[in-house]
């Protein structure tokens, strides 16, 4: 990796919040989507590019949190449809539709009737989908209420596109203990306030141009 790749690199995985922090981002994503559409589920699939396969990546029920991680194939689904196509998708009878993945539905304990989904959208990168399962006041999801879910939609995206931007540069500091070093003070300088602040940056700064 070039000097300054290796600089960009140390400094994102120094400031970017851990995998937790954006865990407990996403899962108050499809909480708050829940709750906004009267649902009684909601999930994030995180598309994995390595392995071509969509991952539970947040799960709204704290019943059904055994999920996050599960996996299955992206081109399988409801949701690996949207994902291949780009295209939100309202249905109404999930059951009758060809596209739905029986046996991966029934594997994690919920068989919805209805749903919303949306890809995750970042930069004309599609990063995973975005679904809300079944309610119990209407049967039906309106076109204002698809628009909205793009809205949650975009937060996701932006969270995964972070995440996975975190990932990057954590894997390529991997055994290089020079730039490790730069992601610890880079980390600590984001944690700064006022004038320590200003230093700190004026140093990572400086790093910059003698690296460079």
């Amino acid at each position: 990796m070039a000097e300054d790749g290796r600089l960009q690199a140390a400094v994102a995985a120094g400031v970017l919040p851990s995998e937790e922090s954006f865990a407990q981002l996403l899962r108050s994503i499809v909480v708050v989507a829940r709750a906004i559409f009267g649902a009684k589920g909601s999930s994030v699939f995180l598309f994995d590019e390595d392995t071509d396969e969509l991952v539970f990546a947040a799960v709204a029920s704290d019943e059904e949190q055994e999920l996050v991680g599960r996996r299955m194939p992206s081109s399988q689904g409801i949701a690996g449809w949207v994902l291949s196509s780009r295209t939100p998708l309202v249905l109404e009878d999930v059951r009758s539709d060809p596209r739905w993945a029986r046996s991966f539905a029934e594997g994690t304990g919920y068989v919805p009737e209805g749903l919303m989904a949306v890809p995750l959208l970042y930069d004309e990168e599609v990063l995973g989908v975005l679904q809300v399962l079944d309610r119990p006041q209407r049967s039906t999801f309106s076109l204002r209420e698809m628009e909205l879910l793009g809205l949650f939609a975009n937060q996701a995206a932006i969270a995964l596109s972070l995440l996975l931007s975190a990932r990057r540069a954590r894997e390529e500091l991997a055994g290089d203990g020079e730039a490790a070093a730069v992601a610890a003070v880079a980390g600590a300088v984001e944690r700064l306030e006022g004038p320590k602040r200003e230093a700190g940056l004026a140093l990572l700064d400086a790093l910059a141009r003698v690296l460079s």
